[in-house]
């Protein structure tokens, strides 16, 4: 019998999520285990560099840190059904909708769970559980408190605060407005199968906006559609669902539903990029090759929404952008001119024009690869 992966991580975990839910619906045979203190502090922090979950673990003893690089992993083992579309524009729709999910909607996800205090208690019960497992509550609560904090001191980094709020709660209630219209006529982003996209998005709406007891009554709760796709992430339906090239939508189309979405990544997400690259290019000349950069750079305020939004810059969410120029590159010339066409119609052409340092992960950092070369696409 073959051995089983196993998958460190929480449910409460916003990551955790969005790996949990690929690793079902690819009928990985995996085994999840809570992250006890341990394990979380000296044992994946040795093995990865980084104390972060989930980590997969593969049958021969490998480690791997990040989502993207254990569905990268799965996919190169198991490649049926693929969840990357065979045709280019899905294909990098797909790989950009991974970026924005993972990188955009991680301030909304901590808006919802710090910001109102009913929601400690799930938080309690079962980050206490995992950490301390067969300890008394005390001493549960007190460790609770302590990965609590340290989590609660992070919000202003990442642009929970006080005078955000308003405007990452109007932009949030219109966007899952958004993808509740999406989801009463699609079952997923790009049609009857989930893609990459779909697992970059799960991960804000499983752990958090979805278990959460605040966000999963105001904001999931009203919103049938979306609640149901969180389920279908969650509990693939693998009878009902298409596992080959079939099942997405023809003609390598972008569902209209869809239309506003991939728009308010180009006029926001887009300028966040942007802003990132600025900073991380000023650290250029000076910063040794394979040396990581700081997790954290200064600020940047980009549009959301009717206001203005500001948060740290994350050297990572490079990494991540340049994932989708690496699919983009791989494409023929008439592949790359179709997806060429369309950024331009949703206004993200400036996507391809970022000049791109390479950029190597180590933990949840990045550091420059290799001199005087950068990925801008002519």
């Amino acid at each position: 019998m073959a051995r089983p992966y196993i998958l460190y991580g929480w449910h409460l975990s916003y990551f955790t999520g969005k790996a949990m839910c690929y690793l079902r619906y690819k009928q990985t045979l995996f085994v999840q285990k809570p992250v006890d203190m341990l394990t979380l502090l000296w044992r994946i922090k040795k093995k990865t560099g980084a104390a972060v979950m989930p980590v997969l673990v593969t049958p021969q003893g490998e480690w791997i840190n990040d989502t993207s690089r254990i569905i990268d992993h799965i996919e190169a083992h198991a490649p049926n059904p693929s969840v990357h579309p065979a045709t280019p524009v899905q294909r990098f729709a797909s790989y950009l909708m991974e970026a924005w999910g993972d990188e955009w909607w991680v301030p909304m996800a901590m808006h919802t769970r710090w910001t109102y205090p009913e929601n400690f208690a799930l938080f309690e019960r079962e980050a206490g559980d995992a950490l301390l497992p067969w300890w008394p509550g005390f001493a549960k609560k007190r460790a609770v408190k302590v990965v609590a904090k340290t989590l609660r001191g992070m919000l202003p980094a990442v642009g929970v605060r006080p005078s955000q709020l308003g405007v990452m709660d109007a932009w949030m209630a219109h966007m899952l407005d958004v993808l509740d219209r999406h989801f009463a006529e699609h079952r997923f982003l790009f049609g009857d199968r989930p893609m990459l996209g779909d697992f970059g998005l799960v991960g804000a709406m499983y752990g958090h906006l979805g278990r959460d007891p605040w966000p999963a009554r105001e904001l999931v709760g009203p919103r049938p559609h979306l609640r149901a796709w969180i389920q279908r992430m969650s509990v693939p339906e693998h009878a009902q669902m298409p596992t080959d090239s079939q099942g997405l939508l023809p003609n390598d189309q972008i569902a209209p539903t869809l239309l506003p979405v991939f728009q308010a990544i180009s006029r926001e997400f887009l300028p966040l990029l942007e802003g990132i690259l600025a900073q991380v290019q000023a650290e250029r000349p000076d910063w040794p090759l394979g040396k990581p950069l700081p997790r954290r750079l200064a600020d940047v305020s980009v549009p959301m929404g009717q206001g203005q939004f500001s948060r740290a810059a994350l050297p990572y969410s490079l990494w991540m952008a340049q994932r989708m120029r690496d699919v983009f590159q791989g494409m023929n010339d008439s592949d790359q001119a179709q997806v060429r066409l369309w950024l331009s119609e949703m206004g993200g052409e400036r996507l391809l024009a970022l000049d791109l340092p390479r950029l190597s992960l180590h933990g949840v950092r990045v550091a420059f690869t290799t001199p005087d070369v950068s990925d801008t696409v002519s």
